[in-house]
């Protein structure tokens, strides 16, 4: 795992089952727990050098996240941008920041702050907010997003870029495959191969 995460971080050596079994009871505890506790909880682990503290701490955040509001998205920015790789992005993002904007339709004008952010985490993150929203999915926020990012040459951006169309397009891939081909000359390869793989 070290290598595939490019030697970044330190592992315990837990497999994912053994992870899963590990983190059941916090997340449990999650379910109910006070908004507090929960980011005091994801601090803590956040500070711990094992990479599956912080897998943890994103179980439980994903399992409390509809008790946060939008004064606490400071301190879930704050992990986004502390030890920031794609996978605690591609949890932080969709299941936390995602659910919390659910919850608090103000903080979608943060997310549009967000998509110009020189932190490229942070824009990955709102681009990603959406990712299981389903019907629910703003689709003119999304094109909005990838007209602003869509000539990034960053690959974690052009990445989910594509990966986000991709899964808009389960709901209405008509305009995914519209908006590719209008905007062949401005979107990556990856991001219009990651757009259309399934169309």
């Amino acid at each position: 795992m070290r290598g595939y995460m490019r030697d970044q971080f330190e592992y315990l050596g837990l497999n994912s089952p053994e992870r899963r079994r590990a983190n059941k009871p916090w997340i449990t505890q999650g379910k109910s727990a006070e908004a507090e506790d929960l980011l005091t909880f994801a601090e803590e682990c956040w500070e711990e050098n094992e990479r599956e503290f912080q897998y943890c701490a994103m179980d439980v955040l994903r399992a409390g996240a509809k008790e946060l509001e939008p004064k606490h998205l400071p301190r879930v920015r704050a992990l986004i941008e502390t030890k920031s790789w794609w996978d605690t992005i591609d949890s932080l993002g969709p299941w936390t920041v995602g659910t919390m904007v659910t919850s608090h339709p103000e903080l979608s004008a943060v997310m549009d702050e967000w998509i110009d952010d020189d932190n490229h985490w942070v824009a990955r993150s709102a681009i990603l907010h959406q990712l299981g929203y389903k019907e629910r999915t703003d689709g003119d926020r999304l094109f909005s997003y990838a007209d602003k990012r869509g000539g990034d040459t960053e690959f974690f951006i052009r990445k989910a870029l594509g990966w986000a169309l991709r899964q808009y397009a389960r709901v209405d891939p008509d305009a995914v495959r519209a908006y590719v081909e209008d905007n062949a000359d401005m979107l990556s390869g990856l991001t219009k191969r990651e757009a259309l793989k399934h169309l």
